[in-house]
């Protein structure tokens, strides 16, 4: 994967909480072309890797911005790149990925839970640009940890934002069946926030009838796992016909690291979808949150970071 040296241009408080990086190469030059919905991975100053989405619009060139919520019950990042990421600092980052693409719609329904918004509001201000009819739907907590609304409130499309905050008027509160309504052929829903926010719009929307084609996710975290009936397991690579053990305690990606088989990976949770790997024989336990439930089913593939096997043997595409 392709990393770029980029400088820390700009660090900027967005809320409370909440701080935003613009990154620029050092020299000036254009940054490779992104669409609406990418992420980058950043290599963080103390070691490991995080994704960030980019929230500027995708018409730039000459700058990537990412938004970084300080939360203390993640593994650490937040915090590094808080402290440790200071503006006029050079870090590396990979070139943009898109998971969580904009497909072309006659309407749009955004959702965003908190710093959920950074993919959102990327997609807003394409829409906006290209005249597209859409509706973006904002929850946070208060006004205070509401990031970009100084900036929202001042864009050409400010009328189409409907802010939602905690600590408001009821009335105000975030109506999720009133706002989804019914289906319709021509709209799309696209949610992005915390994993309570996206289950409880993802549920009302399954719950009316909208099928799972024009609803699209992005997941910032997994979801706590259960891991107290988790027992060990045979993988083989079809490369070799080696057969390596996976423990109960471990990962296949730190399994087969033992065994000096590198799998490329990043987030290590089962979320951007780095790590996927083909599965030739043997049913898999899906632990992540990238991979539809239709494509769950067909047990073709899986995320070896996070997830496991319900077979003794996994064959692997490696």
């Amino acid at each position: 994967m392709t990393q770029l040296t980029v400088k820390v241009v700009r660090k900027t408080r967005e809320a409370q909480d909440i701080a935003g990086f613009e990154l620029a190469r050092p020299d000036g030059g254009a940054l490779p072309g992104f669409s609406a919905g990418s992420h980058i991975d950043v290599h963080l100053p103390g070691g490991g890797t995080r994704q960030y989405s980019l929230c500027n619009d995708s018409a730039e060139t000459h700058r990537y911005r990412i938004a970084v919520l300080r939360d203390p019950n993640t593994r650490g990042g937040s915090a590094s790149m808080h402290d440790a990421v200071r503006e006029g600092d050079t870090i590396q980052i990979s070139e943009p990925r898109n998971h969580f693409p904009l497909v072309h719609a006659a309407r749009t329904l955004l959702f965003a839970g908190g710093i959920g918004v950074t993919p959102l509001l990327c997609m807003a201000q394409r829409l906006a640009k290209i005249g597209s009819d859409f509706t973006l739907h904002y929850s946070t907590r208060s006004p205070e940890r509401t990031a970009f609304r100084d900036e929202i409130l001042a864009s050409g499309f400010s009328d189409r934002v409907v802010f939602h905050f905690d600590d408001g008027a009821a009335d105000q509160i975030l109506n999720v069946p009133a706002v989804v309504g019914t289906p319709d052929p021509g709209t799309h829903l696209y949610v992005c926030g915390p994993a309570g926010y996206i289950n409880h719009v993802l549920q009302v929307a399954q719950g009316m009838g909208w099928p799972s084609a024009q609803i699209h996710l992005e997941y910032f975290s997994a979801t706590p796992q259960d891991t107290a009936g988790d027992r060990a397991f045979d993988v083989k690579l079809a490369s070799s016909g080696k057969t390596y053990r996976v423990e109960a305690n471990e990962t296949v990606v730190q399994a087969l690291a033992r065994q000096g088989v590198e799998i490329l990976y990043s987030c290590e949770q089962g979320v951007c979808g780095t790590c996927i790997t083909r599965v030739l024989e043997g049913e898999c336990d899906h632990r992540d949150m990238y991979f539809t439930d239709e494509e769950k089913a067909k047990n073709d593939q899986f995320t070896p970071c996070c997830s496991r096997a319900k077979s003794s043997l996994l064959v692997l595409d490696l």
